[in-house]
């Protein structure tokens, strides 16, 4: 059945969104650039009905070959997460341009080619959630790179909205305020129930960042 993609999954926050999608009873597509990464992931969830494959979200011809798969496998999405981001610190002038560029890859661009060969289909079928992990509600001067690229995630959501809402697709990011971990105040299993709330939400009540 239709269920969700987790582009970026981790052992992390990319998991428990999976974990909270399946519980609903829906099939999981997950991606993640480590073979041992992504098997584990699927491992964790048990008997869910999931589909691990491997890519780069760098590599654009890779990413759409992973997405292709989990459509033939589960049809189109419901939802797609897009959850991948390299976190690193850096400050203005640490990075060479190419190092930037590599960053802004990870961070906005892989969204970008994941919304592009999603996101008509399911604006032709008429619903959908398209969900961005987002953060730096501030920009912060030791993570620039990062700073930068969840700037980026903020105006893809926007123009996403703007191309694909009338038709029935929820842009939306979920901007995560501090580090995530369990038991700790951004807990992933407590993040992944905004994603699950976002994709609830009727049409007229849309969010499009929910900053937590």
């Amino acid at each position: 059945m239709s269920g969700v993609v987790v582009v970026g999954v981790g052992p992390g926050l990319g998991l428990a969104v999976a974990r909270r999608f399946t519980r609903e009873g829906m099939s999981a597509g997950l991606i993640a650039r480590s073979e041992a990464t992504v098997k584990a992931a699927a491992g964790e969830l048990g008997t869910a009905d999931v589909l691990p494959v491997t890519a780069d979200v760098t590599d654009e011809g890779a990413l759409r070959t992973a997405l292709d798969r989990v459509v033939d496998a589960y049809g189109v999405p419901e939802v797609v997460v897009y959850n991948a981001a390299l976190i690193q610190p850096d400050r203005i002038g640490d990075l060479t341009a190419q190092q930037h560029l590599d960053a802004f890859a990870v961070n906005v661009v892989g969204a970008i080619t994941t919304a592009a060969h999603l996101a008509p289909a399911m604006a032709e079928r008429g619903s959908g959630s398209f969900l961005i992990t987002g953060g730096m509600p501030v920009p912060k001067p030791d993570y620039a790179s990062l700073s930068l690229g969840k700037a980026g995630v903020r105006t893809v959501v926007t123009l996403l909205d703007q191309q694909y809402g009338a038709a029935g697709v929820h842009a939306a990011s979920v901007t995560v305020s501090g580090g995530v971990s369990r038991g700790g105040l951004w807990d992933p299993d407590d993040i992944a129930d905004h994603y699950w709330r976002l994709h609830q939400q009727p049409r007229g009540e849309w969010i499009h960042e929910l900053v937590i």
